[in-house]
């Protein structure tokens, strides 16, 4: 399950881990205009954990979900 909501300066993805037994705490990505964040509440340590990826890196994640195994660099096209 998943929900969506925009913000003023973002648009916000929750991820809702289901399934049997519970398995993580949410997801939660901020969709900025400059780079996009995951976060996701750690109970052992009682902390959030950040990580924030560059709108490159979001385009080579994009396309690594649909490519097989190996290594790749990603040629942007000239206009």
């Amino acid at each position: 399950m998943f929900t969506i909501e925009h913000d003023f300066d973002a648009t916000v993805v929750t991820l809702v881990d289901e399934g049997k037994p519970f398995l993580r705490e949410d997801v939660t990505i901020n969709a900025f205009e400059d780079c996009v964040t995951l976060e996701q509440w750690d109970p052992n340590e009682d902390k959030v954990h950040k990580i924030t990826l560059t709108m490159s890196q979001v385009r080579d994640l994009a396309a690594a979900l649909d490519l097989p195994e190996g290594i790749y660099q990603l040629v942007r096209e000239k206009k």
